[in-house]
């Protein structure tokens, strides 16, 4: 995978996340990549690069609940 350009990308942040500084992560898409980093840095900080059918494997996971706590 080429390294994938997120400068114009629109980052998402969830919906339960408050506007008061909370320990938040973001998400953003481009045609080939998913991007993931912690919102307290300000767009500044580290990008975890991920494929989409990763993505969608961690969703999917989420859903299923197969990251619950024992």
């Amino acid at each position: 995978m080429t390294t994938p350009d997120f400068t114009t990308a629109t980052w998402h942040k969830s919906r339960h996340s408050g506007d008061n500084g909370g320990q938040c992560v973001e998400v953003a898409f481009t045609d080939n990549a998913v991007g993931l980093r912690d919102s307290k840095q300000n767009g500044n900080g580290p990008i975890l690069v991920i494929t989409h059918d990763e993505w969608d494997t961690f969703i999917n996971g989420t859903k299923d609940g197969e990251f619950n706590r024992p």
